[in-house]
């Protein structure tokens, strides 16, 4: 079975329902500036609230810094009130679509089937979805952390073809870890990252090589340990890709995990 990919990493930086245009253009204008130097081969990308992926255009268009949404609709048009469609994610520019995070699976009661389907979608208008499983804390006491993550993501690969699934990036994010400022230790990491790209090779070689992002309380003090394990190619980066200084740190364990040269910058 094919292992990780040997090399660059991907950090995503998920702002969730935070930001204002002004703080943004702080925000966005320092890490454009704070990324410039950094690695070729080091992959950043900022997933915004629906209304500021204009700003995130805007300002981020000529950046290193990749730009995308934090959800979609099933469906690309029609009578839904109050959604999005991923065409209209991509008239944007955008690269990036989070979908099933655990808020949407939680708060908005999305299931397996619905989230695959947003997987396809997101495909079809040329963006990359980011596709998030996890467990809750119960679960993971009963012993149940495969055989949720299974289900969660057989129900996106059974939709997809190989050449489809080969376009996902999967981000692996604990619920119980999420916003609790506790992540999950670098053993657990490392087991349930080699359990997921096994899975994947179910599906093809070129599904095994996907990257597989990690999430829940990612921080400039944790970033470089959780990002020097094998099978994490990444992460998804809640609270702290809302300070300039802080993601900026977080990309740079980024690059010094992925062994390529690197300077840390100061005055962010």
């Amino acid at each position: 079975m094919p292992g990780s990919k040997v090399g660059a990493k991907l950090v995503i930086g998920n702002w969730k329902m935070h930001g204002g245009l002004r703080g943004n253009e702080v925000l966005l204008q320092k890490l454009a500036n704070g990324t410039r130097a950094m690695p070729p081969g080091l992959r950043i990308g900022l997933c915004v609230p629906y209304p500021y992926l204009a700003q995130a255009q805007a300002m981020l268009g000529a950046s290193r810094i990749e730009w995308g949404a934090q959800d979609l609709s099933a469906h690309d048009e029609g009578a839904y009130t109050g959604e999005v469609s991923a065409p209209m994610v991509a008239d944007f520019g955008a690269r990036y679509a989070i979908v099933g995070h655990s808020e949407r699976r939680e708060y908005h009661r999305e299931g397996a089937i619905l989230v695959a389907e947003k997987a396809e979608r997101a495909l079809a208008a040329g963006l990359t979805p980011i596709v998030c499983v996890g467990e809750t804390q119960e679960e993971r006491e009963f012993a149940f952390t495969e055989r949720v993550l299974c289900a969660q993501l057989d129900a996106v690969l059974d939709r997809l073809t190989v050449e489809q699934a080969a376009g996902l990036v999967l981000a692996y994010e604990p619920v119980w870890a999420i916003g609790s400022g506790s992540s999950a230790n670098c053993e657990e990491v490392q087991d349930v990252h080699a359990f997921l790209r096994h899975h994947l090779a179910r599906k093809g070689d070129a599904v095994a090589r996907i990257p597989i992002l990690y999430g829940g309380s990612v921080k400039p003090e944790n970033a470089l340990s959780l990002f020097s394990v094998p099978e994490v190619d990444g992460g998804l980066v809640g609270g702290a890709s809302l300070d300039a200084t802080q993601f900026l740190e977080i990309c740079d364990a980024a690059a010094a995990a992925s062994g390529i040269v690197h300077a840390h910058h100061g005055g962010y």
